[in-house]
């Protein structure tokens, strides 16, 4: 696969979940930070929306009054205060000593502070009136013409509301400006690419769904959601070679289904041809044609049976369930054997069939039934292609750790474009190969499927005059049985 797996255990700083945490704590900070600078801001700057420092305040409209009070004796205070302090939101009050009042907006000044600001500007001190309450903290502050005292800038005491109030009234209409644009730029730089990849991997799951097998999810970063990507497309690439596999499968499947069929049709039409022949009531045979039909439906059953026979082992092989009894042998035992086997035949042909075996090579350790099966398939479909006066040469050598036991003959070879399917059931070489041969055309995939079975393999090369194939086995191949 193009894909390696992902570790099982991510670092915390490539996890998608504490970026998300991360990124929340950050935002509240940045929210928090902004919130503060503005308050400072405003404190600093006494602007309508804070507080300022009463004291200072009082004592700037008091320092503002004296030189407007010498320039113009009949100035309009009131006029005055609302027209210059409209940001000052607590009430204003300025007392004279003539006894005029002016105020920035239309709250009356207490009584009981009254008094006491009329005290102090004629230097008594103020008598407490029945029903007087706590006036609490008044700031004043004296407005002087050169260095007579005219009158008194009084800013009484705000109601009691609490710091919350004071923080709420700063806070509430810019913090609530700073937390929808942090919240939007939050969702933008956080939510924003996860929500992306996300789309991506739903929309290659749909395409997967609706049966697109070349689907496949982008795999940027190392975070969960890539790792899901990642398992995503490890899992649509088993997908698409499993189905690629079934449709291989299947397609060998019907095509060993068609090969057979037609394997069993032929001798199956030749002796029922021959035998509805010889049940012909109106025909009278001699004795020497009716024994040729008898002789030709007995050796078409043989040949039904070789394929059934070849059918059943060649199964039994690639399932792995034909047993192999492992041992160490001599491989000259078993060539002596193929060759007693073949002999008739190979003399028939006028073929001379030799074995060479190295004394590296004498002994090996194998199934030397499953083997001699093998060798014996490969002889057979040698002198089935050798030409009389031809050779056919077996010879078992040893090279590093391997074995390597060889068929050679000397027929007219093998096409290029036929090597790479000899192995395959029922293969059909060309006719200089093929015709006259009375195989079932499963010789040579039971010699592959015994050769796989012992852990090894099975090569073939071939030119005019020489066919070689190569069995390979391990020193070892009892471990792999």
């Amino acid at each position: 696969m193009a894909s390696t797996a992902a570790p099982r255990y991510l670092p915390w700083y490539s996890s998608f979940y504490w970026r998300i945490a991360l990124s929340f704590v950050v935002f509240v900070v940045v929210v928090l930070i902004g919130q503060s600078v503005m308050v400072s801001y405003m404190a600093r700057s006494g602007g309508g929306l804070a507080p300022g420092n009463p004291n200072g305040l009082a004592t700037a409209i008091a320092a503002d009054l004296g030189p407007a009070l010498a320039r113009e004796p009949n100035l309009d205070l009131t006029a005055y205060l609302r027209r210059n302090y409209p940001a000052v939101r607590q009430p204003l009050f300025l007392l004279m000593t003539d006894g005029r009042l002016a105020a920035s907006s239309a709250q009356p000044l207490r009584d009981d502070i009254r008094r006491q600001v009329q005290a102090a500007l004629a230097g008594a001190t103020a008598q407490a009136a029945h029903g007087d309450s706590p006036t609490g903290p008044v700031v004043t502050a004296p407005v002087q013409v050169g260095r007579e005292l005219r009158g008194m800038v009084v800013l009484p005491p705000p109601p009691p509301r609490g710091i919350l109030a004071d923080v709420g009234e700063l806070l509430s209409l810019p913090g609530t400006l700073v937390l929808i644009t942090a919240t939007a730029i939050a969702a933008i730089v956080i939510f924003a690419p996860a929500r992306n990849r996300l789309r991506a991997l739903e929309q290659a799951a749909e395409r997967l769904c609706a049966g697109h097998l070349d689907a496949r999810a982008p795999e940027r970063g190392r975070d969960e959601i890539a790792r899901v990507a990642r398992a995503f497309n490890r899992m649509a690439e088993d997908l698409a070679a499993r189905t690629d596999a079934l449709q291989v499968s299947d397609r060998l499947r019907r095509q060993m289904l068609a090969d057979i069929s037609h394997e069993l049709r032929t001798p199956l039409t030749s002796m029922r041809g021959y035998l509805d022949t010889l049940d012909m009531p109106d025909l009278r045979l001699d004795e020497d044609k009716r024994r040729r039909y008898l002789d030709t439906v007995r050796c078409e059953t043989r040949r039904l049976e070789r394929i059934v026979t070849d059918l059943l082992d060649l199964a039994r092989y690639e399932n792995r369930v034909a047993s192999l009894d492992a041992r160490i042998f001599a491989i000259e035992r078993v060539f002596t054997s193929v060759v007693r086997r073949h002999e008739r035949e190979a003399a028939l042909s006028g073929i001379d069939i030799r074995t060479h075996v190295a004394e590296s090579a004498d002994q090996l350790t194998a199934d030397p039934d499953r083997m001699e099966q093998a060798i014996s398939n490969l002889v057979a479909n040698a002198v089935r292609h050798t030409p009389t006066g031809g050779t056919i040469d077996l010879e078992a050598t040893a090279s590093g750790d391997a074995y390597r036991l060889s068929v050679i003959d000397s027929g007219a070879g093998i096409a290029p474009g036929h090597i790479a399917h000899v192995f395959e059931r029922f293969y059909k070489i060309d006719a200089s190969r093929a015709a006259g041969t009375g195989g079932s055309g499963l010789g040579l995939s039971i010699v592959k499927a015994i050769v796989e079975r012992h852990g090894g393999t099975i090569a073939v090369t071939s030119r005019p005059g020489r066919t070689e194939f190569v069995i390979t086995l391990p020193q070892s191949a009892s471990a792999n049985l």
